[in-house]
């Protein structure tokens, strides 16, 4: 193969073929013979979720990930918190042409590792070439299919009900800006980029009915989701400052910028909402995962401000998290 990508490896010819069956398949070790434009699959339940997402991001690697692994984790974690067992995937690539196919094959390799990691399969996929200028580098789309294990975590929430967090906020945001624009104030700002169905499948295992929705955090942060999840609702949610977890290099990188990291995106992080009395045990299925071992209570359901989003501060004063017009970072997942 050429040491680039060329408007050729998407002509459907010799070289287009060379790269899905020689340098695609190989990698993602898709058997040749079932390389057809669609996937005949075997399921093992009547029910299944079924998601699809697009990634772009800028640049393509940063510490603690790639828009491969982002890809597969993303689209793991959007069939998760619906309560799916993640299985298949469908993977389509644009190419920008003049991309070197040591990224390419950098990028597979690592969305590769991500499946693996995960127990999921590329079925099926698609692959197109643009020309220069007219991409920036790479962009996927992933398809997702999972299958339900029990009724979805969608119960009527209520004033008392919990809001819980498996982790510290905004390091995916902080992490991207910070290497995008080369700050050289943020050394050790990784990414949170990580898959969440195992986490999420203990939690649902041990609780079953004690979850009431749960949703990832991911562009626009934990307040845009929580804004989601009240929009003209009879009810609010109050969040309590000293008990975010946010990591001191985030923090200090948003308080010199100005930057609120309950508005930063993040790529491993659920936020569920539970009844009071199931904290504990929630709490303790979470912290028995890597992603989940500082998981913590962040707030509550409240009958006050139904509809909105609010925080107390630190010195006892309230003020609302309102959805923002605009995302604070461009391209970030």
């Amino acid at each position: 193969m050429t040491g680039t990508v060329t408007l050729g490896h998407g002509s459907g010819g010799k070289l287009m073929a060379e790269m899905i069956h020689d340098l695609i398949g190989t990698i993602l070790g898709i058997d040749p013979g079932q390389m057809d434009d669609s996937a005949l699959v075997s399921l093992p339940s009547a029910k299944i979720a079924f998601t699809t997402d697009s990634y772009t991001i800028t640049p393509i690697f940063f510490p603690g990930g790639d828009i491969g692994s982002l890809a597969v984790n993303g689209t793991v974690n959007d069939l998760a918190v619906l309560g799916a067992r993640p299985l298949l995937l469908s993977l389509a690539l644009i190419l920008e042409e003049g991309l070197e196919i040591k990224v390419l094959e950098r990028v597979l390799q690592s969305i590769r590792g991500a499946t693996d990691a995960v127990g999921v399969r590329v079925v099926t996929g698609d692959t197109k070439v643009v020309g220069r200028g007219n991409a920036d580098k790479i962009f996927i789309n992933t398809s997702g299919i999972g299958v339900m294990e029990g009724d979805p975590p969608r119960r009527e929430i209520s004033p008392g009900d919990r809001v819980l967090i498996n982790g510290p906020i905004g390091d995916h945001g902080i992490a991207i800006m910070a290497e995008r624009s080369q700050l050289s104030f943020t050394r050790g700002l990784s990414s949170d980029c990580a898959p969440l169905s195992r986490l999420i499948r203990s939690v649902l295992d041990r609780c079953p009915n004690d979850v009431k929705f749960m949703r990832d955090a991911t562009r626009g942060g934990v307040a845009s989701v929580l804004n989601e999840i009240v929009a003209s609702r009879s009810f609010g949610v109050v969040l309590r400052e000293e008990r975010l977890p946010v990591r001191e290099e985030v923090r200090g990188v948003c308080d010199i910028l100005g930057i609120d990291p309950l508005y930063a995106a993040n790529e491993g992080k659920v936020v569920m909402i539970v009844q009071a009395r199931a904290v504990p045990e929630v709490l303790e299925a979470m912290r028995g995962h890597p992603q989940g071992a500082a998981a913590c209570e962040i707030g509550e359901v409240t009958a006050a401000n139904p509809g909105m989003v609010s925080i107390e501060t630190r010195v006892g004063g309230q003020r609302l998290l309102p959805l923002l017009l605009e995302e604070q970072l461009p391209r970030i997942c």
